[in-house]
């Protein structure tokens, strides 16, 4: 069976989220990609809250000319990483949410920990 690219992702999505939980002490860090741009969020799966959100979309409003790239990737990592500390948030989970861990996926997680979360 032929499965498309964003099936596949998606079945890998489910195998991940098997094992992947966020708690309030540790919440999950969800990293979704589109073509145009990159999100990232905290998440509480306890209670299933949003802690906190960001994206190139919303970091395009202050900064003009951010786009879904390496360097917007690294700056939404960057900035997810400040709202988590503001939030005395240190310590995520890293979700990839089924995609590849490389290129922009991974842009965001280094910059993250590059700010002060572990993961």
């Amino acid at each position: 069976m032929n499965l498309t690219k964003n099936e596949s992702r998606k079945r890998r999505k489910i195998r991940i989220r098997k094992k992947v939980n966020g708690t309030p002490a540790r919440p999950r860090l969800v990293v979704y990609r589109s073509n145009l741009h990159i999100y990232a969020q905290l998440v509480n799966d306890v209670s299933g809250v949003t802690m906190a959100s960001v994206s190139t979309l919303s970091l395009s409003r202050s900064e003009p000319g951010l786009c879904c790239n390496m360097a917007g990737a690294g700056r939404v990592g960057k900035e997810i990483a400040r709202l988590a500390r503001e939030k005395n948030v240190t310590r995520v989970v890293f979700d990839r949410n089924g995609y590849l861990y490389h290129g922009r996926v991974k842009a965001v997680a280094d910059s993250a920990r590059e700010s002060g979360l572990e993961f």
